[in-house]
């Protein structure tokens, strides 16, 4: 597709089986101010972490993404249906959705076009919901932050340009809807360090860095974090969600 900078078709399977989960409480707060629980369109799916989540609370999910790749890991659910398509570009009809969501994905749109479209599919009345998330927290094992910190630090200048509307809160991009105040969210997990190095080799910089150096970062991650990581099976780990909810 023209103009779509595909940075996670390559980890997609890493992608589906290590990003975290959103909180349920999230899902339910947005479904308690929709106008309705018939439809809702998830922009920029992925393989789906937002989409299921949704289908508990809405009739039928709408689930789209510009990757192919991504498209053919996402898991399945009997009220989602999945799809390739751009975000500026649904193939919705008008005023279709109660609920327009955007998770971890906003920063790689064509942000007003697709508040265009967003406006658009929105029946009257209709919310669009925008999220992302930065670093990790890892409250009882601080040094497993730090690593993790160390890591992005090392790879700053192989970031796509979009991360900073990420580093920025969103606060650099428009919004021209009526804001809602739904509360706050954070995402918690009970990993292993292998799931905790799972995630992290799917960070688009890691990706990008293999391909300019031919040298493979996580290599000195792996080490990195073995030192730290200490005797617990598992660490609880957390990051606070950045999100905008606005009304049509």
């Amino acid at each position: 597709m023209a103009g779509f900078a595909d940075h996670f078709s390559g980890v997609a399977q890493g992608y589906a089986a290590f990003r975290p989960r959103y909180p349920a409480q999230l899902f339910a707060a947005l479904a308690g101010v929709a106008p309705a629980n018939d439809a809702v369109w998830d922009c920029g799916c992925g393989t789906g972490q937002a989409s299921t989540s949704l289908a508990a609370y809405f009739a039928r999910v709408h689930a789209t993404d510009a990757s192919a790749q991504q498209i053919a890991q996402a898991e399945p659910h009997a009220r989602v249906a999945y799809r390739v398509a751009p975000a500026e570009q649904s193939g919705l009809p008008d005023g279709s959705v109660a609920l327009v969501t955007v998770a971890q994905a906003l920063h790689w749109f064509d942000v007003d076009a697709f508040h265009c479209e967003a406006r658009r599919v929105l029946q009257p009345g209709g919310l669009i919901a925008e999220w992302s998330y930065t670093l990790l927290d890892a409250l009882t094992a601080p040094a497993v932050a730090a690593v993790v910190n160390a890591m992005d630090t090392r790879l700053k200048a192989w970031w796509p340009p979009q991360r900073k509307h990420v580093d920025a809160r969103y606060e650099d991009l428009a919004f021209p809807f009526a804001p809602l105040d739904v509360g706050s969210f954070e995402m918690e997990s009970e990993w292993t360090a292998e799931q905790l190095v799972g995630y992290v080799a799917t960070w688009s910089a890691v990706t990008r860095f293999r391909a300019a150096t031919g040298e493979d970062p996580m290599v000195e991650f792996v080490r990195a974090l073995t030192e730290v990581w200490g005797g617990a099976a598992r660490r609880q780990i957390r990051w606070p969600l950045v999100l905008r909810v606005g009304r049509k």
